[in-house]
């Protein structure tokens, strides 16, 4: 499911939108020399790495990834604490139970921290002290869970030492807080990097999203012993913001193997399972328990939702400790493998995620984006556009994934239900681009790029990395990476497409003009992505459109054309910035 961004959770009372829901104030929760603590030191200074760099560090696979950060999940627990608590008891009484590797609090609904033991025994024995509560007139469900409920024995000894801990601001930037911060940079740039810092996932948020999954892998284990819920999506591959949604899929595909080793004899030995038509229906009925088990018995789970009969079954709750909006799915490998190939090609170049991130962020803006289902263009078909742009420069900055395949050995090999999902897992198998253009041009180049794009006629394709003939008369066509028959954006409209071009076009033109490219002290507005952010642009774009009989966007396009034409002898400087006229 494709993330929503905003809004989750809005009846808290200490904030008005679901990113404002955590807010953590330790960052004590990376080991060093973690294959975790790793790659998050090579995605934090990827915002601000210099382009074409040689001296590259080596560089994470996602499946290492992603298991150090299930293993953390598995020895982490979560407690509700009193709103003041004195620190340095409350690691005191849990170090009783064994040596706390890191730790955080963040603010919900109520005070939360975020535990983590460096042993699971810990864990273990920490529930083996831990009593059901007493509920007087209503009755407790007892469950063994990883979340805890902490209470003062003398609460008044605790508050008369003035304890309280200071919570700080884990959510995106206000608007105003946002163009503040853009009309500040030093170059465009520098906004870009601004941006991804400003929204990117931080460090204790992806670490509460693999807990959450983990919370819920506890409940689904009492009916499936051997399974595991695993994050996909914007969660883990490297372009999650701050409050979008958490996808998760129960993954059934461990349970019942067995090493040929392990047997002899003539005998094979099968469990004895119940039998259903199809798959489908096996997953309606697996996600339909779990989701009364999350409903009933899910300490912490609300507004459980079971959509069985869309095209992909899922359960949608709310999360309310950890304040995320869950979706979760059942044997969604496909997705994973998707999360994995963004997660690399966000990892290949610096530049990357500060594209997609601003891309987004300017589509949200002018509206082209929704959390609402609907004819809108998805952030998963954006950044497939960025990435397929990124595909065309010269030379490349990404590779294709045909050519990712061709760089595959026999460990990357990967069919899933019939989709060759094979490319390389090894960063450091893949050769750095020799391209240095900057994120300035970059972020003109694909405006115009997309301004001028054939959708009537060509498909976008990142196997291939070219145009193609559209197989559908679609507005938008963007072929799925694995499932290669399916269209990415079959639900975009015309007028959105249109909608997406003439914007684009505007923003090319905005960008092209010498008050908005730089800063500009004396007048002190904004400039360069500060100004592609401001809803005034499409409002006077579309009320332009009824006034004059030549649409906005094709006079657009022309003086697009003419400052092109006019600049096509002008050199390159050393930063890869061109020097371009802006008479028309």
């Amino acid at each position: 499911m494709a993330a929503r961004g905003v809004g989750l959770l809005t009846r808290l009372p200490t904030c008005a939108q679901r990113s404002q829901v955590l807010r953590p104030i330790h960052r004590l929760l990376s080991c060093p020399g973690t294959v975790a603590a790793d790659a998050r030191r090579e995605e934090q200074s990827s915002g601000s790495a210099e382009t074409g760099s040689e001296d590259r560090p080596r560089k994470t696979r996602f499946s290492e990834v992603q298991k150090e950060r299930r293993e953390q999940a598995q020895r982490t627990i979560l407690i509700l604490c009193p709103e003041k608590i004195s620190e340095k008891k409350f690691l005191k009484y849990l170090s009783q139970h064994g040596p706390i590797n890191n730790h955080f609090f963040f603010e919900s609904f109520g005070l939360y921290a975020v535990v983590e033991f460096c042993q699971k025994e810990s864990v273990a024995s920490l529930q083996d002290v831990t009593r059901t509560p007493s509920m007087g007139t209503e009755a407790a469900i007892p469950f063994r869970s990883r979340f805890f409920n902490l209470k003062l024995k003398n609460p008044s000894n605790q508050t008369s030492e003035k304890s309280c801990i200071p919570c700080n601001n884990q959510s995106p930037p206000s608007s105003k807080k946002l163009f503040e911060l853009l009309c500040d940079a030093e170059s465009i740039d520098d906004q870009l990097n601004t941006l991804l810092k400003e929204f990117q996932l931080t460090e204790e948020n992806t670490k509460l999203r693999h807990l959450t999954c983990s919370l819920i892998e506890d409940i689904a284990a009492a009916y499936f012993p051997d399974c595991a819920v695993r994050p996909f999506g914007s969660s883990v591959n490297g372009f999650g913001k701050l409050g979008c949604d958490l996808d998760m899929f129960l993954d059934l595909d461990e349970i019942g193997k067995f090493s040929t080793h392990k047997t002899s004899g003539n005998f094979l030995m099968e469990f004895q399972v119940k039998n259903v038509p199809s798959e489908r229906i096996a997953t309606q009925k697996i996600l339909s328990v779990i989701g009364e088990c999350l409903d009933h018995f899910g300490p912490g789970c609300a507004g459980v939702q079971k959509i069985l009969n869309a095209r992909c079954p899922l359960v949608r709750f709310s999360h309310q400790a950890s304040g995320f909006q869950c979706d979760l799915t059942t044997n969604n490998r496909i997705a994973l493998k998707s999360s994995e190939l963004l997660y690399i090609y966000g990892a290949l170049d610096s530049r990357v995620r500060a594209l997609v991130f601003s891309i987004r962020c300017w589509a949200r803006a002018h509206s082209l984006t929704s959390s609402v289902p609907g004819a809108w263009i998805t952030n998963f078909s954006l950044t497939m556009m960025v990435i397929f742009f990124l595909q065309t420069r010269s030379p490349p900055i990404l590779p294709t994934l045909d050519y990712l395949k061709t760089l595959a050995d026999a460990e990357d090999k990967c069919i899933i239900e019939g989709h060759n999902c094979t490319f390389i897992g090894d960063l450091n198998g893949i050769k750095p681009s020799r391209n240095t253009e900057t994120l300035e041009l970059l972020l003109k180049e694909f405006f115009e790029y997309f301004g001028n794009f054939a959708f009537n006629k060509n498909s976008i394709n990142i196997r291939q990395g070219r145009e193609q003939n559209k197989p559908e008369p679609s507005p938008l066509h963007i072929q799925n990476p694995f499932e290669t028959s399916l269209n990415i954006s079959k639900n975009v409209s015309h007028s959105q497409l249109q909608k997406f071009v003439d914007l684009a076009r505007e923003s090319a033109w905005i960008l092209h003009q010498e008050d908005k490219a730089h800063p500009s002290p004396p007048s002190n507005q904004p400039w360069g992505l500060a100004a592609l952010l401001l809803p005034s642009v499409a409002k006077s774009m579309s009320h332009a459109k009824k006034k004059r009989k030549k649409p906005a966007s094709e006079r657009i396009k022309n003086l697009l054309e003419s400052i092109k034409s006019s600049s096509t002898e002008n050199s390159t400087n050393t930063n890869g910035k061109r020097t371009v006229s802006t008479q028309a």
